[in-house]
């Protein structure tokens, strides 16, 4: 089966109904991809969650070194980690139960999200979740807090 990503509305419906995203490989440096994007995004409202080994914190929040040590499931996952990692990562979000994962610009792991998506998952692949936000929900959705 190859990977599709979900409809423009079908991506629309989730950036609405997701409220906490669990950002893997959030940069603390301000210049990153990572950090922009996450940084919109919880202005927007999202509850952001860096998962970063060897960061304490990150945007205010605190870091955890993986899935597995965070306190709390996220509605999402939000993967900036070059396209080797994402099996590993897809893996622990199958084993903890977390339904969807997002892989950002460039991330690209055919594979491991046809995996995803037969373990009863959402992927969406190679897209930027701000950029798509700011496209598809900006004027629609109220502040996620």
């Amino acid at each position: 089966m190859p990977f599709t990503n979900p409809s423009t509305e079908q991506i629309r419906q989730l950036l609405l109904n997701v409220h906490s995203i669990a950002v893997v490989g959030l940069s603390p440096n301000t210049a990153r991809p990572s950090f922009r994007v996450a940084s919109g995004l919880q202005n927007a409202g999202y509850r952001i969650t860096p998962v970063r080994p060897l960061v304490e914190q990150v945007l205010g929040e605190k870091a955890f070194p993986n899935l597995e040590s965070l306190p709390a499931l996220p509605d999402i996952v939000d993967v900036f980690r070059a396209s080797e990692h994402v099996p590993v990562i897809v893996e622990s979000c199958i084993k903890l139960g977390i339904k969807n994962l997002w892989l950002q610009d460039g991330v690209i792991h055919e594979v491991a999200a046809v995996r995803a998506i037969e373990a009863g998952m959402t992927v969406v692949m190679n897209r930027c979740m701000w950029r798509d936000y700011m496209q598809l929900c900006h004027n629609q959705a109220a502040t996620k807090s």
